[in-house]
């Protein structure tokens, strides 16, 4: 059963840590609670913040409304056909524990998602990637809770219109559908995907001529991501801060004259997608800092938390960075995490 709270601190459940505190707050630890929580008359459902890890939101203001913080918990095998296996995980499961699980069950397909901040059910929405895979790439499906009709539904992975950080969870089924579940299609053959960034230098270090396992790839990249990457826990911070852009190859040709080492990885449909890190590198704003909000010396895709950073440090910072990026190469940035209230 839910309790819900008034005028709650809800700096401790993001990643960043912007001090904010909610109007209402409760947790959800149990999916069969959702119908009579969205029957509460006091609240408007399509008001709601959805939490989840807290690692891809930004809370610039106290919030007005009910925040529930998914805290569900429960992993399952539901089914073997073959070598593809059908799991399955509750909203609230946090990721990375989520991933070494199923390594533990024998199973490969999320090794390159490893150390990957939030929860299992934040990753569909955000279709978070890492290393050349996308979750999408292994979802079976997404269980959710239907707000307007009172019921619980499950969405195929057609269904969910995936696209790059994208999918049906940010636009037409924003506010409507509450994910409870997600089931992945998994397999117990490994078939590596170490071609993305220094995966494979790192992995021919430490498995020298032998084929990766899974949990191989999955350790390279969590030491990949630790060197680079500040812990949440002891530095604030969201992860990538800016999405990869994608650009027309004409205009990525014209940066690549002069800029020859710049990476580049070509998109089916023709466009180029480019490596936000490297263009704000080339703007020299490691270390950059306004506030108490900077940005990381040891990769400039990620902002950080230094010095008790408020709200308007972070947009100011990112502000000041997206308009360095596009006076130097014509390309606007997008910041990943979600500004909350929304406008």
């Amino acid at each position: 059963m839910f309790s819900i709270q008034k005028n709650h601190d809800i700096t401790p459940y993001t990643t960043f840590g912007l001090p904010a505190r909610a109007a209402y707050y409760t947790e959800l630890t149990c999916n069969q609670d959702l119908p009579q929580l969205c029957q509460q008359p006091e609240f408007d459902m399509h008001t709601v913040c959805w939490l989840g890890g807290g690692s891809n939101v930004l809370f610039m203001q106290d919030f007005p409304a009910l925040v529930v913080r998914m805290a569900t918990r429960g992993i399952r095998e539901i089914s073997r056909s073959g070598c593809m296996v059908l799991v399955e995980a509750q909203a609230g499961e946090i990721w990375h524990d989520f991933v070494q699980t199923t390594l533990k069950m024998g199973l490969s397909g999320l090794e390159n998602l490893s150390l990957i901040p939030g929860t299992v059910g934040a990753s569909p929405v955000q279709n978070i990637g890492a290393y050349g895979v996308e979750v999408k790439d292994r979802i079976h499906s997404v269980q959710c809770f239907d707000i307007e009709k009172q019921a619980f539904i499950t969405l195929s992975n057609a269904d969910c219109q995936f696209a790059y950080r994208d999918s049906f969870f940010k636009h037409e089924g924003k506010k409507r559908f509450v994910i409870t579940a997600v089931t992945f299609a998994l397999s117990t053959e490994c078939v590596p995907q170490v071609q993305y960034g220094d995966l494979a230098q790192v992995l021919a270090q430490n498995c020298g001529e032998r084929t990766p396992t899974a949990q191989d790839i999955s350790d390279a990249v969590c030491q990949i991501r630790r060197s680079k990457l500040p812990d949440p826990a002891i530095l604030g911070n969201v992860g990538s801060f800016y999405k990869n852009p994608i650009v027309s190859a004409k205009l990525a040709d014209n940066i690549q004259a002069a800029y020859p080492n710049m990476p580049r990885y070509p998109q089916d449909n023709g466009n180029v997608k480019l490596a936000a890190a490297w263009l704000i590198d080339q703007c020299s704003l490691k270390n950059y800092q306004i506030g108490g909000a900077a940005v990381h010396d040891k990769q400039a895709l990620v902002l950080i938390n230094k010095n008790n950073a408020t709200a308007d440090d972070v947009r100011a910072l990112s502000d000041y960075i997206c308009l360095q990026v596009k006076q130097k190469f014509a390309i606007d940035l997008h910041p990943e995490p979600v500004w909350l209230p929304e406008n």
